[in-house]
């Protein structure tokens, strides 16, 4: 009989640390929405303790979509962390308390500077306090795979008969190999099953050595219940297992480790390609579920063998990841019910008749200048239309710039408004994009750096938009910013004055902190 796997989502949490990915509340909110119909079990939406930004983020998702998606959020195992988790989770129609601490040795010795009964006493009085709070409890034994198996289990005994209702075994470095996680797995869940069989037990994989999807599938075969999962494998370092692989995994070979889940498969490639442009990370072309190579074919022998029979050379096919509804080509004649059904189809709502009708006016407008608008497109006018507006948050908004480019003296003037105050200036550079930059950087003040800029198409055709994504560093902490336009040079722009605004926001969050 085949069993459920609980599908646990931690983009938002796990997924959010990487470098460059910070997203917004707004941004938040619309991947949860999208996570809700991709129809995860439960969804990590952050760690509130961290600053009242995160707070803030998963308090609102708890609210969006809390009614029907289980919502949790990460903390330490001391008081005010897990209070954090409380408070903004609550709302959520079912909430879990998740406690993490460590078991290996380094954690313990290096990390903690306590004794191995100590930090197990600790894990059991957090427990036992979130209990008082919620009935579901999960307990993550952070850096399982390099324990000693004794203690890892000592703790797992003993936080279970404080009250834990889950138990998650992370591979916390990506250190774990298949074979051994999975014999792992299979001696702690023959003893918890006999300690107490109404306890979940869960795996959270990282991907150091390449096989954080290989170890997933390996405990489930020995007997987890629920895996922690990214779209499209974002988290610390080199990433988390995948979602997408691990539930294709499951679900082509369902009949090797008689397992399903819930997930509608139809969503995945939606969700791997809104969480990829609203992060500004490209998933790799040759990445196995959703990489725009997954299901392209140019061998000569290959082609062959499709064209007699798809089965031949393909074990899943595109439609059962959703990648028939993806291409949607507008143009300037389609009326505002076409325009309006491809907005609702990418999950983005439209109850709010003035703001739609602004948005349909800036579809008429890009329309008008590219003849066809692909699905892409129309992402791009829905996530720029609803970004922070700049004036009521005192942030910079670019007013004009001119920019000219060439071998002699390539050199850029730009007016940026800040509320009612508008500020220009000029500046030349090694090229257009430095003198834009540098003319930008002296008119709001800030000595920041470029440490990444990258850009590429995001649709096709001669008047297609360009994506500029950039990472900036700013009193030792790094801001991302991205911006997407027909013109590549306003891209850019926009992009660095995003990349600002962050790094205004970050300090007038703390000063409300």
């Amino acid at each position: 009989m085949s069993r459920k796997i609980i599908v646990f989502d931690t983009t938002l949490r796990d997924g959010e640390q990487v470098p460059g990915a910070k997203l917004n509340i707004q941004q938040k909110i619309e991947i949860a929405q999208q996570l809700k119909r991709l129809n995860v079990d439960i969804i990590e939406a952050g760690f509130p303790a961290s600053s009242l930004g995160d707070f803030q983020a998963v308090q609102q998702i708890a609210r969006s979509v809390g009614d029907s998606v289980s919502i949790t959020a990460l903390a330490r195992a001391v008081k005010g962390d897990i209070d954090a988790v409380y408070e903004s989770i609550k709302l959520a129609q079912n909430p879990l308390i998740h406690i993490v601490l460590g078991t290996s040795n380094i954690h313990v010795e290096k990390k903690f500077s306590r004794s191995k009964d100590a930090v197990l006493q600790m894990g059991v009085d957090a427990v036992k306090y979130a209990k008082t709070l919620l009935p579901q409890v999960q307990y993550s034994t952070e850096d399982a795979s390099r324990s000693e198996f004794e203690y890892l289990w000592s703790t797992i005994e003993a936080v279970v008969k404080a009250g834990a209702t889950m138990i998650n075994v992370p591979d916390t470095v990506g250190y774990a190999v298949p074979e051994e996680f999975g014999e792992l797995i299979r001696r702690i869940n023959d003893r918890l099953k006999n300690l107490n069989d109404q306890v979940i037990l869960s795996v959270h994989c990282h991907n150091d050595l390449g096989l954080a999807t290989a170890n997933t599938l390996s405990a489930i075969k020995n007997g987890a219940q629920k895996v922690e999962v990214t779209i499209n494998g974002l988290g610390e370092r080199a990433g988390n297992a995948s979602l997408e692989e691990v539930v294709m995994g499951l679900k082509v070979r369902e009949n090797h480790f008689g397992c399903y889940t819930d997930i509608n498969t139809k969503e995945l490639l939606k969700s791997s390609r809104l969480v990829t442009l609203l992060t500004g990370l490209d998933v790799q072309v040759n990445k196995a579920i959703t990489g725009d190579n997954a299901f392209a074919h140019s061998s000569g022998i290959h082609q062959d063998g499709l064209l007699k029979d798809k089965q031949v050379y393909e074990i899943m096919s595109p439609e059962d990841i959703g990648a028939d509804s993806m291409e949607l080509i507008l143009t300037a004649r389609s009326g505002r019910h076409a325009f309006k059904n491809a907005v609702e189809k990418m999950g983005f709502d439209t109850s709010d008749a003035e703001d739609f009708e602004a948005l349909f006016a800036k579809f008429l407008t890009l329309a008008d200048a590219k003849k066809e608008v692909y699905d892409h497109d129309v992402f791009y006018l829905v996530t720029n239309h609803r970004t922070i507006d700049a004036s009521s948050k005192q942030l910079f908004e670019l007013e004009s710039f001119q920019v000219v480019s060439g071998d002699v003296s390539p050199s850029a003037s730009v007016t940026l408004r800040k509320g009612a105050e508008s500020v220009q200036g000029s500046s030349g550079g090694d090229g257009p994009i430095d003198a834009l930059y540098s003319v930008i950087k002296s008119l709001v003040g800030l000595d920041v750096q470029l440490k990444d800029y990258k850009i590429n198409s995001l649709s096709r055709g001669m008047e297609a938009v360009g994506r500029v994504n950039i990472r900036i560093d700013y009193a030792g902490k790094t801001y991302s910013g991205r911006a997407m336009d027909t013109d590549i040079i306003k891209a850019s722009a926009l992009a660095f004055l995003n990349a600002i605004n962050a790094v205004l926001l970050d300090s007038a969050n703390e000063s409300q902190s």
